[in-house]
């Protein structure tokens, strides 16, 4: 087998495919921690014990768990992901996020690729495309990694090894991650999302407006009208891709943000909630609280003092 995964004669197995790339991230990430690549949109991570949960936000993306396990939680729903699983997103969204199981001698490694939606539904315009019968009702889905996505994920990380190739080759195989996405169940909800005119369409150009502008009011009329659908018809949809109601949807954001901005950039709790659209203080820290289990700045300084960094991980 070669270092990409390949073989001659013989199919490779699933295992031995993780097997090869959770090395080669391995040897990349040497350290705790994400490390941005130089192909565009690749993020790979390293972790080396369980973390807290901490709120995170969820892109257009394609994640692939190698080792470890991974919790993640969208509107009161968890996602366990292992070193079988890939996590495919088809919008912005907040997260609670949380490794459960990582050590120094077995870290949790993963990888996460940005998916951008023009490429999407340029490979959804093949009519060769095989067609998908399997309905997915949230904007991810969880499903078991096949060999296809894994030599893919092998072959992008040849090219970390030659980036001056990354130029010619990069669109080549984020078109056929794309595409070996589509072929399994959990593609069916980012061909739905990807589908122009559609109600899943539609709903998420609503919710990546409110990823965007999570800081002004919320006005379920106007974010109706960005639809264009009614206003009962966008709870509905809204509901089915993220399991929250647009205001729960725009409130963890803001939390999200917030407490990035304190732990990061020492921002005192009145600055972070009036910064983040909050219009009073005792509303933001009651909400932060319910949260996080304490009010914001007892927690940052719970963060601080046990050294958790709240990484944007896979």
């Amino acid at each position: 087998m070669t270092k990409s995964g390949k073989s001659t004669g013989i199919q490779p197995e699933p295992r031995d495919l993780r097997q090869v790339l959770a090395q080669r991230i391995a040897a990349l990430v040497q350290s705790p921690g994400g490390y941005t690549s130089v192909f565009p949109g690749l993020t790979l991570f390293r972790q080396t014990a369980p973390s807290t949960c901490f709120l995170t936000s969820l892109e257009p993306s394609l994640s692939i768990f190698l080792q470890g396990k991974k919790r993640i939680n969208i509107g009161g729903e968890d996602y366990l992901c292992d070193e079988n699983s890939f996590l495919v997103s088809g919008i912005d969204t907040p997260a609670q996020s949380q490794v459960i199981e990582a050590s120094e001698q077995t870290p949790q490694i993963a990888m996460r690729f940005r998916l951008d939606m023009a490429t999407v539904r340029e490979v959804l315009s093949r009519e060769d495309l095989p067609q998908s019968k399997i309905a997915q009702r949230r904007g991810l889905a969880v499903g078991r990694t096949t060999i296809g996505l894994l030599s893919a994920a092998n072959r992008m990380i040849d090219l970390l090894e030659n980036p001056e190739d990354i130029p010619f080759l990069g669109h080549l195989i984020e078109r056929e991650i794309v595409y070996r996405i589509l072929q399994t169940p959990q593609g069916e909800r980012l061909r739905a999302i990807a589908t122009t005119g559609s109600l899943t369409q539609r709903a998420a150009k609503a919710i990546a407006w409110l990823s965007a502008n999570y800081a002004k009011p919320l006005r379920m009329e106007e974010l109706a009208q960005i639809a264009r659908m009614g206003v009962s018809t966008l709870h509905h949809q809204f509901r089915n891709l993220t399991a929250m109601s647009p205001l729960q949807f725009q409130k963890q954001l803001r939390l999200k943000v917030a407490r990035q901005r304190m732990l990061d950039d020492g921002l005192d709790a009145t600055s972070a909630a009036y910064e983040v659209g909050y219009e009073s203080v005792s509303q933001f820290n009651r909400e932060y609280s319910r949260m996080f289990g304490q009010p914001p700045m007892r927690d940052i300084k719970t963060l601080r003092d046990s050294k958790v960094v709240a990484i944007d991980a896979a």
